[in-house]
């Protein structure tokens, strides 16, 4: 029988921070890339059928049922199966070991006996090459799987191959336990030895737990918030300090559609909102990682600035269709890599000095580099900042001046004026004074549509787009400016789809594509902050807890989601979504008095207002 991927909001993520895995609700691992987040598929079933790579660990009982959670604040993901005859508990973990990458799956009996089924299909290249398997026949019943330059050892019970397809069947009684376990490492290397999956899991969770200690949060949504700052610090590699925006490619932002693409890449827009969101709740040490992850990337030239990256900073990620993997339920094309580190998108330089003062703000110092850095990036600023472009939404049409681009841009030199005034960088803040000054002007002459009292999608349109909603944030307008609130008035009539806001009307002709695509998930997030800072606490809290609800049950969020279906759509798990949830939490915490949080950078002081008016 063949066996087609599950609903995005059934795989949970198991994670070492280089790389992570999703497992599905019946025990399969139906996506890895090793050993990177953007390196190529080993299992690859998520985009395909389980011939293009898998690694299930189920009861033979078709009947079976099972509940499962993280352990603690952890990705060990825990799943307790029950059936006719038992119950059975499989412990799914990545053991954090550098230049490798280890699985462990355990399984223990619970109670009577359950028969236990494997079924391994390693599929190297995005399922374009069968390995070569050996068997070693020794006490661990160890496989060895080589293609190319990757190799994957498999220890456990014994198997046996089938139609290229390895499987096994075991019975597991009350306090058996049985380990699984996997290692990725270059096939031009010794084999690894044998790892200590019991010690693999508990370091695993110590690590995880650790990390969590330091957490803070007062309001309700605690909980939620926690899982997203996870969530991120997962899609943080460890070595690098690249933020991936997401775990996969291409799974479709509407159903059978073409709009898929691959997010395993670092959006300077995502990693500088994620390391806004961490350092708010006081994850300082990934803030470090990611500026010198920063000054690698640019290589000393910011006339060279791309607005995404490797997870290495690998700068040439070019955009390409596969045919290997038919796509998720068919939607295709897959695509590898992204066509959109050639765009020009003017907010990215924003972003990031958003990002940077928001670091100065909790107290970090600069560094030798980082405001020389910062410094660069005004004077290439300077010399493309009148120029129109694709925006927040990465628009495969033709470039136009985007408001929410044109307001990013004024942030940048906002922040940059902060960082002089306030912290007494040098600079030529003269300069950068009548630059936002006549960007303000600029924007409020040709971004604001008068008759319906509404910032506007981009200069030459009536059209209104959720990213306005980021004015705000970002202190180019009070959230309670009448302005503002008009704004948000059009973004509600024009853009709630069923109690949840697209980013824009796709039936425009703005964007070169078909038309069609799902509420997009952190946009009803920006909502949410929009009405707690501007004093509507019941209409934020009503929504924010119609989109946490939307999480699956260990609490994931994708990018899209579809109301018709009540299902995920888009790559998963979404940082982009996971840290707007941190943002709107953290507004409606501050909004009923439970602290400051320095997500966003705050507001321009007055005086600096007082500058542009």
């Amino acid at each position: 029988m063949t066996c087609v991927a599950l609903a995005i909001e059934d795989y949970a993520l198991i994670s070492d921070c280089y790389t992570g895995a999703l497992v599905g609700r019946d025990g399969s691992i139906d996506w890895l890339c090793l050993p990177r987040y953007d390196s190529p598929s080993v299992f690859g079933a998520l985009l395909g059928t389980q011939d293009h790579g898998r690694w299930l660990v189920a009861p033979t009982d078709p009947e079976a049922t099972n509940e499962r959670h993280y352990r603690g604040e952890s990705f060990v993901l825990v799943t307790t199966w029950t059936t006719a005859d038992g119950v059975v508990e499989v412990v799914d973990a990545m053991p954090r070991t550098p230049h490798s990458a280890n699985l462990v799956r355990r399984i223990r009996g619970v109670s009577g006996e359950v028969e236990m089924c494997v079924d391994l299909r390693m599929r190297f290249s995005y399922a374009a090459a069968v390995p070569w398997v050996r068997q070693l026949h020794d006490e661990h019943h160890t496989l060895l799987a080589a293609a190319g330059p990757d190799a994957l050892v498999m220890r456990g019970v014994e198997l046996h191959p089938t139609d290229h397809a390895h499987e096994g069947t075991f019975t597991v009684r009350e306090g058996e336990v049985i380990d699984h376990t996997m290692g990725w490492y270059p096939s031009h290397k010794p084999l690894p030895d044998p790892i200590d999956g019991p010690k693999g899991i508990r370091e695993s969770e110590k690590w995880w737990a650790d990390w969590a200690a330091t957490f803070t949060h007062r309001g309700q949504y605690a909980d939620e918030v926690l899982r997203s700052l996870l969530v991120l610090r997962a899609l943080t590699h460890d070595e690098t300090g690249g933020v991936a925006a997401a775990a996969t490619t291409s799974l479709p932002e509407e159903f059978g559609g073409t709009r898929n693409w691959d997010y395993r890449y670092v959006w300077l827009r995502d990693a500088s909102q994620t390391i806004s969101a961490l350092l708010a709740h006081g994850y300082r040490d990934e803030v470090d990682h990611w500026r010198s992850w920063l000054l690698r990337a640019l290589a000393g030239d910011p006339d060279d600035v791309q607005i995404m990256y490797g997870l290495g900073g690998e700068r040439f990620l070019p955009e390409y269709v596969i045919d290997t993997l038919p796509g998720y339920h068919g939607a295709s094309p897959v695509r590898i890599g992204n066509a959109a580190a050639k765009q020009f998108q003017a907010d990215v330089i924003g972003e990031v000095m958003i990002a940077l003062h928001d670091a100065r703000l909790s107290g970090m110092k600069e560094t030798d580099f980082s405001w020389s850095l910062q410094r660069a990036l005004m004077g290439r600023l300077n010399a493309v900042a009148h120029r129109a472009d694709q925006g927040i939404w990465e628009i495969r049409g033709p470039a136009r001046n985007f408001t929410h681009s044109r307001v990013m841009v004024w942030a940048a030199y906002d922040r940059a004026i902060r960082g002089a005034e306030e912290f007494g960088l040098e600079g030529p803040v003269e300069d950068w004074r009548e630059r936002r000054a006549a960007l303000r002007k600029e924007i409020e002459r040709k971004g604001f549509d008068r008759r319906r009292n509404t910032f506007t999608q981009h200069y030459d349109t009536a059209e209104v787009d959720a990213s306005l909603l980021q004015l705000s944030q970002v202190g180019f307008i009070a959230p309670d400016d009448p302005r503002m609130l008009g704004t948000v008035e059009a973004i509600e009539n024009d853009l709630l789809h069923r109690d949840f806001l697209l980013r824009y009307r796709s039936r425009t002709d703005l964007d070169g594509l078909p038309q069609g695509e799902y509420p997009f998930v952190a946009c009803s997030f920006w909502l949410v902050e929009q009405y707690a800072r501007s004093g509507r606490l019941e209409k934020a809290h009503e929504l924010m807890k119609r989109m946490c609800a939307v999480a699956n049950d260990v609490g994931l969020l994708s990018e899209e989601y579809s109301t018709a279906s009540g299902r995920q759509a888009g790559n998963t798990p979404q940082a982009l979504s996971h840290l707007a949830l941190v943002r709107a939490a953290d507004a409606i915490a501050r909004a009923e008095g439970h602290g400051e949080s320095l997500v966003g950078g705050g507001s321009p002081s007055r005086a600096l207002d007082a500058v542009d008016t």
